[in-house]
């Protein structure tokens, strides 16, 4: 086997320490979160396994969805036409995603105390 001029540095990049900010998911690690990278509980509980009935509803939906339509991806439109086949309909004023991401923290840090 022939070393090429390049080996070496890819070697000695190798050694170095790991870089990277996200561990393996599949060894049951969680990501790294900075400050403002907080999950509301609902998500948390989600992310672990634990879904609310209506979490599982539109899972389930969409999965159908993928299922009947050979779509593995379906694209955002058909996502909002699976939302609106499940019966959700827009009813209240857009909330600013600032306020949720400030409402989640507000949550988080009572939870701490």
């Amino acid at each position: 086997m022939t070393k090429h001029s390049n080996e070496s540095e890819f070697t000695e990049r190798r050694q170095g320490i790991d870089r990277r900010s996200v561990v393996d998911r599949r060894l049951g690690l969680d990501r790294m979160r900075g400050p403002g990278r907080r999950r509301s509980t609902d998500r948390k509980a989600a992310e672990e396994g634990q879904m609310s009935d209506e979490q599982f509803a539109f899972l389930m939906a969409i999965e159908e969805y993928k299922r009947k339509n050979s779509r593995p991806f379906p694209t955002w439109t058909e996502v909002l036409e699976v939302i609106k086949a499940i019966g959700y309909r827009k009813v209240a004023e857009p909330s600013n995603l600032g306020d949720i991401l400030e409402q989640t923290q507000t949550e988080h840090a009572q939870n701490e105390v």
